[in-house]
């Protein structure tokens, strides 16, 4: 019998809508080369977005719900400071709001620059200081201008500039998850490494 037909996530994994609309498109039985552990697969698609959202389950009698989807709901990790975590989950959950995102995306970047100790001055020269003392490469510093740029525009309602689409918050939003997994994550993971530790607790 097949899955669910309609599959109920929190927040689409693509644009992070609240309670989104994901419908079953297909289905589809795979199994191993012996035909054992046959497992039911289904595909949903967001109505909002049009992004896919793959769910399987071993197969029962019945509408059953997936064990599991794919992609599932991403954390970010413990070793991201609480104020640039915070400001990064809401914009990957307005993604759908790109003006809101683009902003909390620039916001979580300024405060990841303040906790590695860059508090003075402007959020250009914070960025522009980071890459002379080479915490940040210029190709990053350059992408970081990009998005402090972006988030001035709709600050101040620049009529001149074009409002920002789902796409620019996107880009927004990959930049500072990279910024954090440079500046945070992966140096906490090379310190569990050397303790011997594997995991860290995600939020």
């Amino acid at each position: 019998m097949p899955l669910v037909e309609s599959l109920k996530l929190d927040r689409c994994p693509h644009c992070r809508v609240d309670q989104p609309n994901l419908a079953c498109i297909g289905r589809s039985v795979t199994s191993n080369s012996e035909g054992g552990n046959r497992r039911e697969w289904g595909f949903y698609a967001c109505f909002r977005c049009g992004g896919v959202v793959t769910g399987w389950a071993p197969e029962f009698p019945g509408f059953i719900e997936p064990l599991r989807v794919f992609p599932g709901e991403q954390q970010l990790d413990n070793s991201i400071p609480e104020r640039a975590r915070t400001y990064l989950n809401q914009a990957r959950s307005t993604i759908h709001a790109p003006a809101g995102a683009v902003i909390l995306a620039a916001s979580s970047v300024d405060a990841m620059l303040k906790n590695k100790g860059y508090t003075e001055g402007s959020l250009y020269s914070r960025i522009d200081k980071a890459a002379e003392d080479h915490l940040i490469t210029s190709e990053m510093a350059a992408w970081a201008h990009e998005i402090r740029l972006d988030a001035n525009d709709e600050r101040h309602a620049d009529e001149n500039a074009p409002l920002a689409s789902v796409s620019d918050a996107e880009k927004t939003v990959e930049f500072s998850t990279a910024l954090a997994q440079f500046l945070f994550v992966l140096p906490a993971r090379v310190e569990r490494g050397r303790k011997g530790q594997t995991t860290a607790p995600r939020t």
